[in-house]
C-alpha cells in the first residue's frame, strides 16, 4: 500500500505540474509579451554616414567672399544616448532620447569642417516610439546653438515633438507613418515601399519627402525655423559681394534661407530599428525681394549652404542589423520558444500524469480484490487445462429432491 500512495502522490505532483506549464504558457503569450516589446532603457550607441556634399567653406566666412565647394566628403554622425531627469523621464512606460547630429567635411580638421550640427531630445512611448508629452513635459527639447568660443551651458529651447522619431514602433506595418523632422519642427509622413534585404534581414523599405519631389526636386521647401532669438541664422544679410552677386559690391543683400530633404529608411519589421538609411538634404538662401523677404521664388536657390547626400556606412548597418537580431531573438524567447516549449512539456506532464494515477488506481483495486483483476472473474467453470467447458458439457447444479410426507396413520375405530 505504500508503493501505490507513493505513486499516486507522484501522479498529483506531475499534473499539478503540467496545469502550471501551461499556465505559464498563456501567460508568456498574453501578458508577458507586452513588458517584452518595449524600447530599451539603456540606448548608447553612434550611427555614421559618409558621402558627397555641395557644401559652403566655413573658412571663406572671414574672406570677402562666400565660397561653395562641390563634391566634398562628408561624414554624419549622430550619438544616441538615454536621459533620465524631472522633465527627461525614462521608466517602464517611456524612454527619453538625446540625438546629437552633425555633419563635417572630412577634408577639413575639427570644427573648421563642421556644416551643420544639432542636439534634439525627445520623450518616446517605449512600445509605439510615439513622441509622447504633459504639463511637465513637452515632449522634447533641442539645444540652442552656440558660437565657437562661447563658454556657457547649452541652453534648452522646448520642442513640442510629434509621431515617430529616430525608431519605428514595434511590428512594423505596411502603411504611412508620421516621422518627426527636428529641422523642419514638424512631421512629414513616411510611406511604405516595398521589402528588401538589408544583410539577409528582410526590411521594410519607407521613404520620406521633406519638400522635394519623388525625383528630387524643390516642390515645398520649408521656411528654415531659426534657434537664434533674432533669427541669425534664418535671415542673412551681407555685402552682395560676400553674396557673389552682380551688380554694386557694396549693396546689402538680404537672403532667407529655406530647407528640404529626402530620406529612405530600411526598418526591422518585428523590432523596428532602422538598421539603414539614405538622407538628401538641402540648405540654401533665397534673395528677399521685398522687406518682408517673402516675394522671391524659394524653388529658385540663389547661394546654397549644403546640399548633401550620405548612406548608412557599413559598420553601421552591420551593427544595427546585429541589434535587430538580438531584439527578435529576444522577443522569440518569450514570445515564441518558451510558450511552445512550456505548452508541450505541460501536455507531456498531463498525459504522464493520468497515465500513473491510472495505473495507481488499477494496482489499487488489484490488491484490494485479486479476483476483480481477472478478466472473467471466475463465472465460468473451466477445464481441467483451464480452458472454457462447453456449456452442453458444463456440470450443473444438482438440487435435492423433495420427500413426500409418510402416509397418515388410519382413524380409530368408531369415528366418522
Amino acid at each position: 500500500m505504500n508503493r501505490v500512495l507513493a505513486l499516486r502522490t507522484a501522479a498529483y505532483a506531475i499534473l499539478f505540474l503540467g496545469a502550471a506549464l501551461i499556465m505559464a504558457a498563456f501567460v508568456l503569450s498574453t501578458y508577458t509579451v507586452s513588458r517584452v516589446t518595449k524600447i530599451p532603457l539603456d540606448i548608447d550607441t553612434t550611427l555614421a554616414s559618409n558621402g558627397t556634399a555641395t557644401a559652403l567653406d566655413p573658412a571663406s566666412l572671414s574672406t570677402d567672399r562666400f565660397v561653395a565647394n562641390t563634391d566634398v566628403p562628408v561624414v554624419r554622425q549622430q550619438q544616441y544616448s538615454t536621459e533620465t531627469g524631472a522633465d527627461t523621464p525614462s521608466n517602464a512606460d517611456v524612454v527619453t532620447l538625446q540625438v546629437g547630429t552633425t555633419l563635417r567635411r572630412t577634408d577639413k580638421q575639427q570644427d573648421s569642417g563642421l556644416l551643420l550640427a544639432i542636439v534634439d531630445t525627445v520623450t518616446l512611448d517605449r512600445t509605439t516610439a510615439m513622441a509622447v508629452s504633459s504639463d511637465a513635459n513637452p515632449a522634447g527639447f533641442v539645444q540652442k546653438p552656440r558660437a565657437m568660443d562661447e563658454t556657457k551651458p547649452p541652453l534648452r529651447i522646448p520642442l513640442k515633438h510629434e509621431g515617430l522619431n529616430y525608431r519605428f514602433p514595434f511590428d512594423v506595418e505596411k502603411k504611412t507613418y508620421p516621422y518627426f523632422d527636428p529641422v523642419a519642427q514638424r512631421t512629414f509622413d513616411a510611406n511604405y515601399d516595398g521589402e528588401e534585404d538589408v544583410l539577409g534581414l528582410a526590411a521594410f523599405h519607407f521613404k520620406q519627402d521633406v519638400g522635394l519631389d519623388n525625383n528630387g526636386k524643390l516642390v515645398e521647401p520649408v521656411e528654415y525655423p531659426s534657434l537664434y532669438d533674432r533669427d541669425e541664422d534664418a535671415t542673412v544679410t551681407a555685402r552682395a559681394a560676400l553674396w557673389g552677386l552682380p551688380g554694386p559690391p557694396d549693396d546689402q543683400v538680404t537672403m532667407k534661407r529655406y530647407y528640404a530633404a529626402q530620406r529612405d529608411f530600411w526598418v526591422d519589421p518585428v523590432s523596428g530599428t532602422i538598421v539603414k538609411t539614405k538622407e538628401r538634404a538641402v540648405h540654401y538662401y533665397v534673395r528677399c525681394g521685398d522687406p518682408e523677404c517673402k516675394s522671391r521664388d524659394p524653388l529658385k536657390p540663389d547661394v546654397t549652404l549644403v546640399d548633401y547626400t550620405v548612406t548608412s556606412t557599413e559598420a553601421t548597418v552591420e551593427q544595427q542589423v546585429n541589434a535587430a537580431r538580438d531584439e527578435r531573438d529576444r522577443i522569440a524567447v518569450w514570445t515564441r520558444i518558451l510558450p511552445i516549449s512550456f505548452t508541450a512539456l505541460g501536455i507531456v506532464a498531463l498525459v504522464g500524469g493520468g497515465l500513473i494515477g491510472w495505473f495507481t488506481l488499477r494496482t489499487d483495486t488489484g490488491l484490494i480484490d485479486p479476483g476483480l483483476d481477472t478478466a472473467e472473474h471466475g463465472f465460468f467453470p473451466r477445464g481441467p487445462a483451464g480452458e472454457p467447458v462447453p456449456g452442453a458439457e458444463a456440470e450443473t447444479e444438482k438440487l435435492p429432491a423433495q420427500r413426500r410426507p409418510p402416509p397418515a396413520p388410519p382413524p380409530p375405530p368408531g369415528s366418522s
